[in-house]
């Protein structure tokens, strides 16, 4: 299998993160969960490393904002020469907003910390000095995955690995989050929509926000998210089952909100039906938004999705015998990172 992986992505290492009630925590989504996953690709006899290709800012343009964009290739830039004290010491620093635009529709959520992020926001989209040229390395392994799995379409499953970081599904047309900037996924699945019909599957614990906000309008793109309820879980405001599409896009996408502590068994039930609908669709490609923190103890998620689970997860959607852009998501219980990677990617090799 073609891995498409960059060094960039150490680049982007924020010294820390806000969590809830502002405390601060090391990042969780670091260097290391690369790490993890190389070491154990390495250990495979059919992993085939690439360095991606550049494809420069037209297909990130197509997909998001440009005022976005060239706030994130400047911000860090402009921060530093703003305030002495930071440039001073920028190692110890990260950018990050201190109040948050309300532009989401009215939907308030149960879960207090819910509630408290409607009117809040966001504090884990940490901006370092080389976090820009990070997002462009990532993107244009989703890309380079893309471009590879169209150009080997002879054989109908090729498929290709994006090992990519930062992650990007919780990015939007013109905003970041969840460790997100571009939006890896949408980014390759734009691309590739001009050559053909393309489905993507978000598999990452939590609702793929970005991604629904980017094609809820189109038709040539299914897009389809098995994730933790977002009423109880990030997000929180977006992700729900009543959000099927507008317009053109209705009825081409669809969310599954699972409860906490679902395990193998009904995470497969949900799988299923997004199989069954990605094969009415009947796309030319399909790109698969792979998150691990569906893994049972991972920090960041309340799933109980076993390592054997996911090898089943990988088996049935490899069965669909589509050619498969795989893009890594999130994913953060880093000792299991890799074992779990392999037993979703050994299905498509």
């Amino acid at each position: 299998m073609k891995i498409f992986y960059s060094e960039e992505h150490r680049k982007h290492f924020p010294p820390f993160e806000v969590f809830d009630g502002g405390k601060r925590v090391p990042y969780y989504e670091n260097p290391e969960r690369m790490d993890r996953i190389l070491s154990a690709l390495k250990k495979t006899d059919w992993a085939e490393f690439s360095e991606p290709k550049d494809f420069g800012l037209d297909p990130i343009l197509a997909v998001h904002d440009k005022g976005y964009i060239n706030f994130l290739a400047s911000a860090w830039r402009e921060w530093l020469a703003s305030d002495p004290e930071v440039a001073a010491s920028p190692e110890q620093n990260a950018f990050l907003p201190a109040t948050f635009a309300l532009r989401r529709k009215t939907r308030v959520p149960n879960a207090l910390l819910g509630k408290a992020g409607y009117y809040i926001m966001d504090l884990s989209a940490c901006i370092v000095e080389a976090t820009y040229e990070a997002s462009l390395a990532s993107v244009n392994c989703a890309l380079s995955a893309a471009e590879f799995i169209s150009s080997s379409i002879v054989n109908r499953q090729s498929s290709a690995f994006a090992l990519c970081r930062p992650p990007g599904h919780h990015a939007g047309r013109d905003y970041a989050g969840g460790y997100c900037f571009i939006n890896n996924a949408s980014v390759a699945a734009n691309w590739l929509s001009s050559k053909g019909k393309a489905a993507l599957l978000d598999i990452d614990y939590h609702a793929g926000n970005g991604t629904q906000d980017i094609f809820y309008e189109r038709n040539d793109v299914l897009t389809l998210s098995i994730h933790g309820d977002p009423d109880y879980e990030y997000p929180h405001y977006i992700g729900f089952a009543d959000e099927t599409g507008a317009g053109v896009g209705l009825g081409y996408h669809k969310n599954y909100p699972l409860p906490a502590d679902t395990n193998d068994t009904d995470y497969l039930s949900a799988l299923d039906d997004a199989i069954t609908m990605i094969k009415k669709f009947a796309p030319k490609y399909l790109v698969l938004s792979a998150g691990m923190d569906i893994f049972d103890g991972d920090p960041l998620g309340k799933f109980h999705v076993t390592g054997n689970g996911i090898g089943e997860i990988g088996k049935r959607i490899a069965e669909l015998n589509l050619p498969a852009a795989i893009i890594m998501e999130g994913g953060y219980a880093n000792e299991a990172l890799g074992n779990n990677m392999v037993k979703l990617l050994e299905n498509f090799k």
